[in-house]
């Protein structure tokens, strides 16, 4: 699963010398809470809401209406923008992205082409819809929830015993625990959960959870 098919594509841009209150407008007409920021069609900066927020004067302020309408419109992109960007390529998988964005403590990231373009923007709500996607949580789907050791051949072992059951395996995704062990998720259509669950346990595998979605 890569970026490029998950990225809100031909994002609207700005440029340094954009006004603060022209970024503003841009951002509450469309619904941004990002905006990147090009000049001569590479990437250089990188706008938020926060980013405007922390110059925008507070509800205390003397300052009348038409002093700060004049303010932020006298201030430009390039004075309150993020300078050191984070980005990903466009190439990068979904995972990647994600790892940038929990390492950095950010809700989202440009994403650039080869050429260092901008091409895109992704959110941390694009990588929950991911999520969403590869879980099967809207298809109406089976999901079974598998406790495993550590050891070769487990995959192999439970695929086997769904093939015996005459089942098909549409995801299944393994998650290392802190104490060594995995739990792994199987989503599928499963008209008899119990008896997939007795065949597991009969190998001595733990099931732990079972749910219907949708």
């Amino acid at each position: 699963m890569f970026v490029a098919n998950r990225m809100a594509k031909n994002p609207v841009t700005v440029t340094p010398d954009t006004t603060v209150d022209e970024a503003a407008l841009l951002m509450k007409k469309n619904h941004f809470r990002r905006l990147p920021v090009v000049e001569d069609g590479q990437l250089v900066g990188f706008l938020n809401d926060k980013d405007i927020m922390r110059v925008a004067p507070s509800p205390a302020t003397t300052l009348s209406k038409y002093e700060i309408t004049s303010l932020l419109a006298k201030m430009c992109i390039r004075d309150i923008m993020q300078k050191e960007v984070i980005s990903v390529n466009e190439d990068a998988t979904i995972e990647e992205a994600a790892l940038l964005m929990c390492n950095h403590k950010i809700g989202g990231l440009p994403v650039v082409s080869s050429v260092g373009a901008v091409v895109g923007v992704i959110t941390e709500t694009d990588i929950f819809k991911a999520l969403v996607d590869v879980m099967g949580l809207a298809d109406g789907k089976t999901r079974i929830t598998i406790e495993v050791d550590d050891k070769v051949g487990v995959v192999r072992d439970i695929s086997e015993i769904f093939v015996d059951a005459g089942l098909n395996i549409d995801s299944l995704v393994t998650c290392k625990q802190p104490d060594g062990r995995y739990e792994i998720v199987i989503r599928g259509d499963m008209p008899d959960v119990e008896d997939i669950k007795q065949r597991l346990e009969a190998k001595e595998y733990k099931v732990i959870h079972t749910v219907r979605i949708g």
